[in-house]
């Protein structure tokens, strides 16, 4: 065979080659919080559920909202799972990072209500004790501050009854709880979990006192995500699998023993997250969709407490749902 013929051959073997193998999967930078919404992405990338959409995600937890609304804006990731709230705050020129009026974030997905509980040290019985206790917080402008001071508000106390002391996200405030730096935080499920395993006192669940909350989205900025549109959808559908996967009840030993070494949770408490992530209308989203009565709380919360003061009343202006419609296709 002349070399002509033999690199034509080659051509089509590799053009055949090619359209025999999948795509390879393309990269998604992710930033998240402790919490939560990671036990779905640690599934997809276990089950391999994400490769099977195309998407090959990576996973860093941020210290705190703003390093995360910083690198998200900064463009060192794609996507953050992180509170709507930290959204509209730094869409409304309110957060702490010094960005832009408007940093042109937007929530593409809902991942749950918050699942806030304000966990404190075993001898705080109430809210009202309270009064002259430290209470840490991420950042007092975003995230779940605005919540704290709401349901401290409902108890009969006001900002000034507590010494506020910023330590970060989740996992650092955890953290100092349990080294007992102060007295109560708020935390969601499954870190008040962790807590509660450790003898402290859950005092109040947020949703009894607030009703309808958006919690974790999965949020971009807007002018970045059409470069990466099909990476989102593919993550959009690999994250909705991974929870119908995690929700599972034939999946549940498999699904804890993903969980409980990136965790570092002993059985009892794991069991316990389990319950509360899989339940069907307390756990996590299984249709992604953002709860619009929930962000108008966000926003009434925002409307009330944040600074410069603004009325926000357009729960639309931080969403953009066409990434989730078609990842529903």
């Amino acid at each position: 065979m002349s070399g002509l013929k033999l690199l034509r051959s080659a051509l089509v073997a590799g053009v055949a080659l090619a359209c025999v193998l999948p795509a390879a999967a393309a990269e998604l930078k992710v930033v998240a919080f402790a919490g939560a919404s990671n036990w779905p992405f640690w599934i997809g990338q276990e089950k391999g559920i994400f490769k099977k959409n195309n998407v090959e995600p990576t996973l860093d937890i941020t210290p705190n909202s703003v390093e995360m609304a910083k690198n998200l804006f900064g463009g060192r990731y794609d996507m953050a799972l992180t509170a709507i709230d930290n959204i509209i705050a730094y869409d409304e020129g309110q957060g702490e990072a010094g960005l832009p009026e408007n940093a042109g974030f937007v929530a593409l997905f809902g991942i749950d209500d918050g699942m806030l509980n304000v966990m404190a040290k075993p001898e705080i019985a109430t809210l009202k004790d309270l009064k002259g206790k430290t209470f840490s917080v991420d950042a007092m402008t975003t995230g779940y501050a605005f919540v704290q001071r709401d349901l401290l508000k409902r108890s009969g106390l006001a900002e000034e009854d507590v010494k506020w002391v910023k330590v970060g996200g989740g996992a650092q405030r955890l953290a100092a709880l349990l080294a007992g730096e102060q007295d109560a935080t708020l935390l969601n499920t499954p870190l008040d979990l962790a807590a509660e395993a450790k003898g402290f006192r859950r005092l109040v669940r947020a949703k009894d006192e607030l009703g309808a909350y958006q919690g974790i989205v999965g949020a971009v900025k807007k002018d970045n995500a059409p470069a990466k549109r099909t990476e989102i959808v593919g993550f959009i559908r690999g994250f909705r699998d991974s929870v119908a996967w995690l929700v599972d009840p034939a999946n549940k030993e498999e699904a804890l023993a993903i969980f409980m070494p990136r965790m570092k949770m002993e059985r009892p408490a794991a069991e316990k997250s389990y319950a509360a992530l899989t339940d069907a209308k307390g756990g996590i989203y299984r249709d992604l969709k953002i709860n619009p009565e929930g962000v108008k709380t966000v926003m009434m919360l925002r409307s009330t407490y944040a600074e410069p003061k603004k009325q926000l009343t357009d729960p639309s202006r931080y969403i953009d749902d066409s990434y989730l419609k078609d990842a529903m296709k």
